[in-house]
């Protein structure tokens, strides 16, 4: 089920009364980066990541990005790219594309950008085929042969430290300054916070609470417990609510670059410190049926207390708990209202 319509943000409003941006796959149509305020005397453009030092020579007009999230921080600016990664996750309709990215490209009144299939991996010659002047990929899972074979096309902006672990600012902060926007990013940002802080406001009871973002966990197996650690985003958007991230999922995260650990359920007892946890479930609500009559997992203070929230499948809600810069205000409030509930029942 939808969630409700992304509200339009003043920003991305602010930008549309001087900007000219269409999804184009070809010359007459093609996307100007810079037409939101960008000065072309602002580049080249310098950025180091994990993956060495990429530099944009000159203000792009064809902006492509590959891998989870990265079109949406050119599209909240009022920039189409030119060819996107398809969506494999909460695609409520099956058409490849994210709600909120959807609803950004009806606001914009562009087409759909080409969509790169990445079920087996980037397709490097459907990248090439855009002929895109930057490749934007902050938020991603780039190996080093990733990127040397996507430079040869283009420059590509990879994640700053480690993969599928770029916090949301970065990956505006990032994404917004290889076309040009870097001034507009930080007002996406602020934007946002904004947001968040509305919102949160509204729930004051999630404030403090501790919360751990269960994953990887079979309705079919609960001998072990996975989790994300503090370098995913998932984690850390926690402490954006006001929550807490409880001692035993920090303490082990910082012996570890890995954003997703498991622990046997013997040890149980260790996760005794969160106030509520949160994951993906399934529809049909077996996973938390099996968490509550396994003789171990039952003994879980939030499952004893009813503090769990096991997000919904595959549907948007359930992928908008990674934040990405479109996704936050399209679910955010659902969001903290279903960790409300669960830290209601909170001792």
């Amino acid at each position: 089920m939808r969630t409700p319509r992304l509200r339009v943000l003043a920003l991305a409003a602010a930008l549309l009364l001087g900007l000219t941006a269409c999804g184009g796959q070809d010359d007459d149509t093609k996307t100007d980066a810079g037409a939101a305020g960008a000065d072309a005397g602002q580049f080249p453009v310098t950025i180091e990541h994990a993956l060495g030092t990429t530099v944009v020579p000159d203000k792009p007009k064809r902006v492509a990005t590959v891998n989870w999230a990265n079109d949406e921080v050119p599209l909240a600016l009022g920039v189409v790219p030119v060819g996107m990664a398809k969506a494999n996750f909460g695609d409520d309709d099956g058409d490849g594309v994210l709600p909120w990215t959807e609803d950004r490209l009806k606001e914009l009144g562009a087409k759909t950008p080409v969509l790169f299939d990445e079920t087996d991996g980037i397709d490097f010659e459907a990248v090439a085929d855009t002929r895109p002047d930057v490749i934007l990929a902050a938020y991603s899972g780039l190996t080093a042969q990733d990127y040397e074979t996507l430079s040869e096309i283009a420059p590509v902006v990879a994640y700053p430290e480690a993969a599928w672990a770029t916090p949301w600012r970065d990956i505006i902060r990032l994404n917004s300054k290889a076309i040009g926007l870097a001034d507009e990013g930080d007002e996406l940002i602020g934007d946002l916070e904004g947001q968040i802080t509305k919102t949160v406001a509204k729930y004051p009871q999630i404030k403090g609470k501790s919360a751990m973002f269960m994953t990887h966990v079979s309705s079919k197996d609960v001998s072990e417990v996975g989790f994300y650690t503090t370098h995913d985003t998932r984690t850390q958007f926690f402490t954006d609510l006001g929550m807490k991230i409880p001692a035993s999922v920090s303490g082990p995260s910082k012996d570890t670059k890995k954003f997703v650990l498991t622990k046997s359920a013997e040890r149980i007892d260790d996760f005794n410190d969160v106030d509520v946890v949160t994951g993906y479930g399934d529809d049909k609500g077996e996973l938390l049926g099996a968490l509550k009559s396994d003789p171990l997992t039952s003994k879980l203070t939030a499952v004893e207390q009813g503090s769990i929230y096991l997000l919904p499948g595959s549907t948007p809600l359930a992928t908008a708990a990674n934040p990405t810069p479109l996704s936050i205000p399209y679910v955010l409030d659902d969001y903290v209202k279903a960790l409300a509930a669960a830290a209601d029942k909170a001792a």
